[in-house]
């Protein structure tokens, strides 16, 4: 789901290739957002890479118009396909707050 005031992409429950279709509509709404998209992972409980490489295309994007992808509260879990794949070190990726504790 993507709201635009503020900028703000939540994802919850699973997010894997099955459900790749469902979220092209918010993807494609956060690319026409005027300021940084806010990427609200707190109720992702499960993603798998075809979440993780949707977003590094939305953040590409979003860098070319000057604008980042901020991540905010992912779940441990969550956290450790995107560090693995590596989306946090992309350029115009941000997290928002402190890293999760990943065991």
């Amino acid at each position: 789901m993507f709201t635009e005031q503020p900028a703000v992409l939540r994802c919850s429950g699973d997010e894997d290739v099955a459900t790749q279709a469902m979220r092209r509509h918010a993807l494609s709404r956060a690319l026409n957002a005027e300021s940084d998209v806010v990427v609200d992972l707190a109720e992702l409980t499960f993603a798998d890479t075809s979440l993780v490489v949707d977003l590094a295309l939305i953040a590409r994007r979003l860098r070319r118009r000057g604008r980042q992808l901020l991540l905010r509260d992912a779940q441990p879990q969550v956290w450790r396909v995107i560090d693995v794949i590596g989306l946090n070190r992309l350029p115009g990726v941000a997290l928002v707050g402190p890293a999760p504790v990943v065991a």
